[in-house]
């Protein structure tokens, strides 16, 4: 049974690439709370993209994937108005894993706390 495509993480939402990372951490904003820290850089396309940074700090490596799971889960199931059309990275520090509802409770927050922020940067 082939997935439907609007249920996926598609590729085009993937932010990759060491360029592109470097662009983001370099000219971008940064917001934090609880164990994630955003980087935020608005781009020309017409969606948002997501990059992920977890260390071997954050625990052994079903943990770490379990923790990127989510966070690419939540971000897919957030609304792309509250999204927006940024390139973000998500630092993930280390903290026992969340649940879903609380990884999007965080990711909403922040997302329209760095939204806020580039547009008082641009007026």
């Amino acid at each position: 049974m082939a997935a439907n495509p609007s249920k996926r993480f598609a590729r085009s939402m993937r932010l990759s690439g060491k360029l592109a990372f470097a662009a983001v951490y370099d000219a971008g904003i940064s917001r934090s709370r609880g164990p994630l820290k955003i980087f935020a850089l608005p781009n020309s396309l017409d969606h948002a993209r997501l990059g992920l940074s977890i260390s071997r700090r954050v625990g052994n490596a079903p943990t770490r994937n379990r923790i990127k799971r989510l966070l690419r889960e939540s971000f897919r199931l957030l609304d792309p108005n509250q999204r927006g059309s940024y390139d973000f990275i998500i630092v993930v520090r280390p903290h026992p894993p969340l649940t879903l509802p609380e990884y999007q409770l965080l990711l909403r927050d922040l997302f329209q706390r760095l939204d806020g922020e580039w547009i008082k940067r641009r007026s």
